[in-house]
């Protein structure tokens, strides 16, 4: 397997481009599927590169990206009314990211990486203490995508396919749900969605390609 083709690249760069140029210009009819389409070519990437193989890990992966692209969609057809099932799409997303990361590496491995474990914790806790004031019946549901959020970063750090796209990946993606709490639950941030949308579709593309490189291998 190598590293993501020229062609997809330059498509999934176009694609992610035009829609946050197009946040400026929303609404507009079908914004979630112009949303949709930078993901989409990163799926037809990887259905490309498993293709005749049969690493299980790898249609786990794209069953989350399926499911990422129902977020997409939950999220910007009715934001107010599909939060907590664009919420819940996600959340399975990083579940079957989780899954498809597996196995993991031995203890000796987690022992030295315990203090990146604890770093990503302490953010994931600080964060929350931030916005948990501002969740109202949303506590629960927030708390529960977040614990799993952080689940799927740590597992970029411990498992045996381990390598700086996946863990780059998993950190972006992190990042760019804080911009949508902080956004959300405690104090609007300028030009949010660019700032969400840039470190979203960055951590797609990292995970993609971080899933499907042999090289840099961590573990």
């Amino acid at each position: 397997m190598t590293a993501m083709t020229r062609s997809h690249l330059l498509l999934f760069l176009l694609t992610a481009c035009g829609f946050m140029v197009s946040i400026f210009f929303k609404p507009y009819p079908l914004s979630w599927l112009v949303k949709i389409l930078p993901i989409l070519v990163l799926l037809h990437f990887s259905w490309q590169n498993s293709r005749g193989t049969k690493e299980r890990a790898h249609k786990l992966f794209m069953i989350g990206l399926v499911f990422s692209i129902f977020g997409d969609f939950f999220l910007d057809y009715d934001r107010v009314n599909w939060f907590v099932l664009g919420l819940a799409a996600f959340l399975v997303a990083h579940l079957f990211y989780i899954f498809s990361l597996k196995p993991l590496v031995a203890k000796p491995i987690i022992s030295k990486r315990l203090p990146l474990i604890g770093l990503y914790c302490i953010y994931g806790v600080g964060v929350f203490l931030v916005i948990y004031a501002g969740l109202g019946e949303l506590f629960i549901p927030v708390l529960v995508y977040m614990t799993i959020l952080l689940l799927m970063g740590i597992t970029t750090l411990l498992s045996q396919k381990a390598n700086i796209w996946l863990i780059i990946g998993g950190l972006s993606f992190i990042l760019s749900d804080s911009f949508i709490g902080l956004n959300q639950f405690y104090h609007q941030i300028p030009y949010a969605s660019v700032w969400i949308m840039v470190s979203y579709y960055f951590a797609q593309l990292a995970l993609v390609n971080g899933m499907f490189t042999q090289d840099n291998n961590l573990a």
